[in-house]
């Protein structure tokens, strides 16, 4: 091979390896996460579509002002948006320890989502479809935005590995940490730590009722 076609063969491998690369995302990736099929796949497993309610008197999060669409969704959201106290889980399906701790995210939400808000972000998702069959396997109920070409890596918000967990407090600000956590117990200790909210306290109706009995 002339050295001339060598370097053109070169460079089109380069193009083809970088798929979903952090230099071009929005040109050299595109990713369909919406279509009618994953609608209905979204709508089948129970999983919330991304049309959440936000407290628009809140202070708005420190959070990067990107649409993403949602996972299956028919609404797009930027993270910006999000209000404090909540915890956004950055995950994938080809990600080990992020299908382990999917339950124990939704055993969070079912048991504690009324204090602290959860909202995933399949993050670098090639695979839209098999996101969403994790999710219904591991009986995920709360939404997902996507970010499948890494826009993100545009902006302020450092994603280090898979999972990781974002935390916004009621004032805005976040704090980030590693996932991977194994049980509901190590989750409630970090929301405490990084949130600075017991939400297994009682509060003060629960003892009031716990008093009438």
């Amino acid at each position: 091979m002339r050295p001339h076609a060598l370097l053109l063969a070169l460079v089109a491998l380069g193009v083809l390896l970088t798929g979903c690369d952090s230099v071009a995302p929005s040109l050299a990736c595109k990713v369909d996460v919406d279509s009618p099929d994953l609608v209905k796949d979204r709508e089948a497993a129970g999983i919330a579509d991304c049309d959440f309610e936000t407290d628009t008197t809140a202070p708005a999060a420190d959070l990067p002002d990107l649409a993403l669409d949602c996972l299956g969704g028919t609404t797009s959201r930027s993270l910006a948006e999000v209000r404090g106290p909540a915890l956004l889980n950055f995950w994938a399906s080809n990600c080990g320890p992020c299908r382990k701790e999917l339950p124990v995210l939704q055993e969070f939400h079912e048991k504690y989502g009324d204090q602290v808000a959860v909202l995933g972000v399949d993050y670098l998702e090639t695979y839209p479809g098999a996101a969403i069959d994790l999710a219904r396997q591991s009986g995920v109920t709360y939404p997902s935005l996507a970010d499948a070409c890494g826009d993100l890596q545009e902006t302020d918000l450092v994603v280090q590995g898979l999972p990781q967990f974002v935390f916004v407090d009621a004032g805005g600000e976040i704090q980030q940490s590693a996932g991977g956590v194994d049980s509901l117990k190590e989750l409630v200790a970090l929301v405490d730590q990084h949130l600075g909210i017991d939400v297994t306290a009682t509060t003060p109706d629960e003892t009031a009722q716990e008093g009438a009995r």
